[in-house]
């Protein structure tokens, strides 16, 4: 397969031929029998395989996260395939850990999740579009139990299932704002009549499930443990009740398996599981990362959106539950965004402003303070645009320096891993020295303790303030047996606050929680924030527009 400039914008064609995925897998020592291939250039791991990896970690585990993005992001895919690329070519052996993207997006705003330019993962159409069906699988497993609560009801609801209690939705991975809110069962024969919705794929606690679990055995124990509601006597109803739980685990039995691709410079990338950062807990699979940490000796992976959202959760989720931590977080930021945050309409993003990247700096610095948190070695990578200039660049590497961080200009979009030797340099030197990671908040805590912790330890905020059905809401998780459980926050990614016009470092807010979701299965709980929602809409003119197929068949538009 050769890659020309129609997938690779901005940049001077330049054809890239892809190995097959046998020798991207045997350049991490998988060999040919542990390997389902999908076409020449995917595969996905077996199993036997993974979990022995899996079970003996050797490599140091990169996390790449960024700062409060623009609507179009800040390159942090691109930063971590363009690291991975460059610690590879330092003669490290390298595996790169990614999410798969979603259809909502890749046909949305935001467009695809492969990288750009030249650090980029491939083949770029085919994992953006269908890849090998996991997200198809996980969105049939979680309706198949939602089409097994309304066909329960239909037949007489032996357990007494309150109807209004019902909390599992459908799903689809689409971005459809007209299934947010839809009624049921209207007809003669279809059931019972009651509200409900839709969320996207990615959002589904099946989806969580995925990817936090470990084995096959787990993954069924936690799909049993899925709450789906209440009876009439408040008794918690779980999956495992309506003998769901089997039939879903069959559905992702061939999903589980991690997927196996190639960045366009032949390192080897684990791509497996996709829950978004504002709405999910925004990793990839737990088992994915441990197996690449079996195989290699760095792991580059990133966390969805924000430090504030996507490393917060790896680092209190994820980590919690995986035992193990960042050896290096990088900090991924641009001129663009510091601009923005500097007090620069979108508009005049392209303009110079060397003292609105400046003011920027302030939502950078508490991204990094954030981290050190957590007890992390950090490093700032910059994804330096065409446009940015030196007095821009060297602003940012000044504010840095004063706070005691470096910070790297990197041209992997243009160059490749090429582009991000400085920054391989700096992350394996900051690999080797100690930390002393912890997580934000112990177990123990309890739930509104650790919502309000996180609210003010890492945006910032004076305190929160919950609604009354949030509030009965823990109060019930708490007396189920709930309180031990990890949070995940539903808020938006453009600012530390739930408000996406607070730009920079806000402070003297409360953070505002209008709904708990409790996630048994997957094991933490869902707070959600201000207006956000869990199934997006599409903007006025969707990239699904200009995404077409040529007269040769292929796919041309899709970026």
């Amino acid at each position: 397969m050769t890659l020309t400039k129609a997938f690779l914008p901005d940049i001077a064609p330049r054809p890239i031929a892809l190995k097959p995925i046998e020798d991207v897998a045997a350049g991490l020592g998988i060999p040919g029998n542990a390997l389902y291939r999908y076409g020449p250039f995917k595969g996905k791991v077996t199993l036997d395989f993974a979990t022995r990896a899996a079970s003996a970690p050797v490599g140091k585990l990169i996390l790449v996260t960024a700062i409060s993005p623009t609507p179009a992001g800040e390159g942090k895919t691109t930063t971590t395939i363009g690291l991975g690329d460059a610690l590879r070519r330092a003669g490290h052996r390298t595996a790169i850990c990614l999410r798969e993207p979603s259809l909502g997006p890749s046909f949305g705003a935001k467009g695809g999740a492969t990288g750009g330019g030249q650090a980029q993962i491939a083949p770029i159409d085919e994992i953006n579009l269908h890849f090998t069906g996991d997200m198809h699988a996980i969105g049939a497993a979680h309706n198949l139990l939602a089409a097994m609560i309304d066909n329960h009801l239909h037949w007489g609801n032996a357990l007494g299932l309150d109807p209004a209690s019902i909390a599992w939705r459908r799903v689809i991975d689409l971005n459809d704002r007209a299934l947010r809110d839809v009624v049921i069962g209207l007809g003669s024969g279809n059931g019972v009549v009651r509200q409900t919705g839709f969320d996207i794929t990615a959002a589904s606690e099946v989806m969580a499930i995925f990817c936090l679990s470990r084995s096959l055995v787990e993954l069924e124990q936690r799909l049993g443990d899925i709450v789906i509601g209440h009876d009439k006597a408040k008794r918690l109803v779980r999956a495992r009740e309506l003998n769901a739980s089997g039939a879903m685990a069959a559905l992702l039995k061939d999903a589980f398996a991690p997927n196996l691709v190639q960045t366009l410079e032949g390192t080897p990338a684990f791509v497996h599981g996709g829950p978004f950062a504002n709405i999910a807990h925004g990793c990839n699979t737990l088992l994915a990362t441990q197996t690449a940490l079996g195989l290699a000796d760095f792991v580059v992976t990133e966390a969805g959106f924000g430090a504030d959202l996507g490393a917060e959760k790896f680092l209190d989720i994820k980590c919690r539950l995986g035992g193990f931590a960042p050896a290096v977080c990088v900090i991924v930021a641009t001129v663009r965004a510091l601009k923005m945050h500097g007090g620069v309409a979108l508009r005049a993003l392209g303009e110079e402003d060397a003292q609105a990247v400046a003011a920027g700096c302030a939502n950078l610095l508490r991204h990094v303070g954030n981290m050190r948190k957590f007890g992390l070695n950090t490093v700032v990578a910059i994804n330096q645009f065409a446009g940015d200039t030196a007095a821009e660049l060297e602003v940012i590497q000044q504010v840095c320096a004063e706070s005691g961080v470096r910070a790297i200009s990197c041209e992997h979009f243009s160059r490749g891993g090429e582009g991000a030797i400085e920054l391989a340099e700096a992350v394996s030197e900051l690999a080797e020295a100690s930390t002393a990671f912890e997580p934000l908040y112990p177990d123990a805590m309890p739930l509104e303790e650790k919502i309000s912790t996180i609210a003010k330890e890492i945006y910032g905020a004076t305190g929160i303030t919950l609604e009354s059905r949030a509030a009965a809401q823990l109060r019930a998780f708490t007396e189920a047996g709930f309180a031990n459980l990890p949070v995940c926050m539903a808020k938006t990614q453009y600012s530390f606050s739930s408000n996406p016009a607070l730009r920079g470092v806000p402070s003297g807010f409360t953070l505002p929680i209008r709904e708990i979701r409790l996630s048994a299965g997957a094991g933490f709980i869902v707070a959600l924030c201000g207006d956000t929602v869990t199934m997006p809409g599409l903007p006025r003119h969707a990239a699904a527009e200009t995404i077409f197929l040529n007269s040769a068949g292929d796919i041309e538009g899709l970026s």
